[in-house]
């Protein structure tokens, strides 16, 4: 936001950085991710052994802590999902030009189990029609369907939005909208009744390699309990290689580079394939109910306002083994090392003076499976969204040492991002916009929940302006961490991390909720945010 920060919001600012820091302990934020990202934990996936072991891990640190539970007297909150899981290997296969190939999941296709709630996916012989970006947006004058009938039709859509190859459009240039979304386009499919849909992958507009793609879809499925399922899933959702999506087109006698430069276009219409689908797999869906985490600490002159701290728990649990035949995925970093730092604020803020306002720490479930944890929360919160002041959402820390800068997931546009770059200019430290805005971040942290239901939120990052080895090191080993560990096995636990980037991170990210629970201050989005509406609809609520 380019407005100028309030006066007695820089006073605040001024006398937290005069004010001692709290005495954080590193070792402590080392021994929790550890454990968490430990192989006992299972890979901490939700309505697991792992859970179990997981929740009982952080509310024993809460109550250690001396956090009060959260939730009227309880710790936890039930978050009830479906859980959906594929029994045994789906048969698939694609008729091109007449000839038969059979497809093998997890190599060339990755399929998810259904979220409809039916038990069983019978689809033979769907036709398959290219629908380009697969977006229909009124307020762009974009449709990229013109009427095609997708009734028993397999959907075949790009990854990202209109404008990621070209960087400028209708759709605000490189940066990715929510249309570029793949929620959005399993969502669209629904909309449009199509059988199924298939999203093309490629690695620069996904931002992620085949392996993630294929270890987050070939595991287990959960979504939230919704009362007609199929009003925002087709019965087969999944995404094919780039390479089979090639193939396909040039059978049809297109070029698929040819074919995504048309659909960048408005006049896009969409084009039959000369290719059919046959997919026969039985699904076992099952309700289910996990656990968010919440604790607190009251506020002395304001209690009924908050302030929140927010992370996952979950990882990805235990699936399919890696080159060295490793099956637990112990996000040691997605998100161990988040929970461990909130863990930590934790500690700190009970053994300080009480904030005027309260201050919550939340450590929602499956965020992995589409942030439902945190959807669940902010469809159903403990504390009131209108008068919750600000969320920090800490996700994917820690590893790579301390930074000169900072970022954020996304672009956030409101006043607690304000709030960061002013506590970290005071603290000789620099916001670096999220690198990749084309990337889709904002959409994929625990966060967005909030900020689409008008709450300013941010998910806090580190810098890859390190001080040892500046941007060029930050910035490879962030990528290399995307290429090799990104949702697989190797996210472990290492001796080698350099923790030195923990204390100066925990020391901002507490300054700058502390003021904000200390002040009357209520942070606002841009004038021009998409959230600006549904925060100010509350407004009344606030005084």
């Amino acid at each position: 936001m380019k407005n100028a920060l309030p006066l007695a919001l820089v006073a605040l600012l001024t006398t937290a950085a005069a004010s001692p820091p709290p005495a954080f302990d590193i070792g402590r934020v080392t021994q929790d991710i550890r454990t968490l990202a430990s192989d006992a934990f299972e890979g901490r996936g939700p309505a697991t052994a792992g859970e179990t072991k997981t929740v009982d891990y952080i509310v024993a640190q809460m109550k250690a802590a001396g956090l009060q539970p959260g939730n009227k007297g309880a710790w936890t909150q039930d978050v009830p999902l479906l859980k959906s899981n594929i029994v045994g290997a789906p048969a698939l296969s694609l008729s091109v030009d007449g000839r038969a190939r059979t497809l093998t999941q997890g190599e060339e296709i990755a399929v998810r189990a259904a979220l409809t709630g039916q038990s069983e996916v019978s689809i033979a012989g769907a036709p398959l029609v290219f629908v380009g970006y697969g977006v229909k947006a009124p307020e762009r004058q974009w449709d990229d369907f013109k009427g095609v009938d997708l009734k028993g039709k397999i959907m075949v859509v790009l990854v990202n939005d209109p404008d990621f190859e070209g960087g400028e459009g209708d759709f605000g240039g490189k940066a990715m909208t929510y249309y570029g979304r793949w929620t959005y386009k399993y969502e669209e499919g629904a909309r449009q009744g199509a059988a199924g849909v298939l999203v093309i992958h490629e690695y620069a507009p996904a931002s992620y390699g085949w392996p993630t793609v294929k270890n987050s879809n070939t595991n287990t499925m959960f979504d939230i309990v919704r009362s007609d399922p199929k009003l925002s899933h087709a019965a087969m959702e999944g995404w094919i290689q780039r390479d089979l999506a090639a193939e396909l087109f040039k059978a049809s006698g297109l070029d698929l580079e040819a074919m995504k430069a048309a659909a960048r276009k408005r006049d896009f219409k969409p084009v039959p394939l000369k290719a059919t689908l046959t997919a026969r797999y039985q699904v076992k869906p099952e309700q289910i109910v996990s656990k968010n985490v919440v604790g607190m600490l009251p506020g002395t002159k304001h209690p009924q306002e908050t302030v929140i701290y927010s992370g996952h728990w979950d990882h990805l649990g235990v699936g399919a083994p890696d080159a060295k035949g490793d099956r637990i995925y112990n996000g040691a970093r997605d998100n161990a090392s988040g929970i461990a730092m909130v863990l930590e604020l934790a500690r700190a803020y009970a053994k300080a003076p009480r904030t005027d306002r309260s201050v919550a720490f939340l450590a929602v479930t499956a965020e992995e499976k589409g942030l439902l944890g945190s959807e669940y929360y902010a469809a159903n919160p403990v504390f009131p969204l209108a008068t919750t002041a600000g969320v920090l959402n800490l996700d994917m820390l820690v590893g790579a040492g301390a930074a000169r800068d900072f970022s954020t997931s996304g672009s956030a546009k409101n006043g607690v991002l304000d709030r960061l770059i002013a506590e970290g200019k005071a603290e000789g430290r620099a916001y670096s916009p999220d690198p990749l805005p084309e990337a889709g971040h904002y959409y994929r942290s625990d966060h967005f929940p909030f900020a689409k239901r008008g709450v300013p939120a941010v998910s806090f990052e580190p810098g890859h302006d390190l001080v040892q080895g500046g941007k060029a090191r930050g910035e490879a080993l962030s990528a290399a961490f995307t290429k090799e560990s990104y949702h697989q096995p190797s996210d472990e636990w290492s001796a080698d991390w350099d923790m030195g980037g923990v204390l100066p991170d925990l020391k901002l990210v507490y300054s700058v909720g502390r003021t904000l629970a200390d002040s009357r201050d209520w942070p606002e989005w841009s004038a021009d945010s998409e959230f600006r509406a549904a925060r100010d609809a509350s407004k009344g609520q606030r005084r």
